[in-house]
């Protein structure tokens, strides 16, 4: 599949549906909380972004080849989940890591953001594991720019998260986003400098390093959506939906509630 290089109207529309996403996770903050559940998020997250946003939840019946349609409008990831967590009857409660992820449709674009929540006073590991997460995700970020490749981006993530005693999970990764919502490129979380495809000015792909606390191995659960650590350890992700410009980068899923970017400009 070829990879979009953008024009100015798709960067711009794209701007809009990732300030969007980022917003639903801005408005759903309060809400999660000690007590909660995450069928109750995923309502309230519905809601906004149908009634409030005019938008539509992109995962919703969303049925990539193989799979079945997915029954939410969000993913919610707790604690040994990784991704895709189907939003449920499960009580949110103190000591929980979250992980809520949010992708919007716009004039036919996709925004594309998750972040971590804390619920309560959480472990040391759990706090160091989405701190660092964070860190990862944004050292990522910061390789992005013209003739910058996918691997300079992967080995970013990877060394810094094994250096710090986490492991990488491997069998998912960013992708490519615009109108459709997975596209080439498909952009690894780890991998080897100078490797892979050379970036390109007006590519648009998410970042989204999921790191676990254990080993990086992995299990589906019978709903065929959720994903957990093999071994039950504490997984993290952040995710952001990335421009390439120019000079660099320009991060497309930002809003007044988006925390900052933890490293030097």
């Amino acid at each position: 599949m070829a990879i979009t290089i953008n024009n100015a109207e798709d960067i711009a529309q794209m701007r809009i549906a990732g300030k969007l996403a980022s917003e639903v996770l801005d408005y759903i903050t309060p809400f999660v909380v000690h007590g909660v559940t995450t069928e109750k998020l995923d309502q309230l997250c519905h809601d906004y972004i149908v009634n409030v946003q005019q938008a539509i939840p992109a995962p919703l019946n969303y049925a990539p080849d193989g799979h079945t349609p997915y029954p939410k409008s969000i993913c919610t990831s707790v604690n040994h989940q990784i991704c895709h967590g189907v939003p449920g009857d499960k009580v949110l409660k103190n000591g929980d890591i979250v992980n809520i992820d949010i992708t919007v449709i716009k004039n036919g674009y996709h925004g594309d953001t998750s972040r971590m929540f804390q619920i309560g006073e959480t472990s040391i590991q759990a706090k160091r594991l989405c701190d660092l997460t964070y860190q990862a995700m944004w050292l990522g970020i910061q390789q992005v720019k013209p003739q910058a490749t996918l691997g300079d981006i992967g080995y970013a993530i990877q060394s810094f998260a094994e250096k710090n005693g986490f492991s990488v999970v491997r069998e998912f990764c960013g992708h490519g986003i615009g109108k459709k919502f997975h596209t080439e490129p498909q952009v690894l979380h780890y991998g080897r400098p100078g490797a892979g495809l050379k970036l390109q000015a007006g590519m648009i792909f998410t970042i989204e390093p999921m790191i676990n606390a254990g080993k990086r191995d992995i299990k589906q659960l019978p709903d065929g959506w959720t994903i957990v650590t093999k071994d039950r350890s504490l997984s993290a992700q952040w995710e952001h939906t990335v421009l390439v410009t120019e000079t660099g980068y320009e991060v497309l899923t930002v809003s007044a509630g988006s925390p900052a970017s933890p490293l030097p400009a």
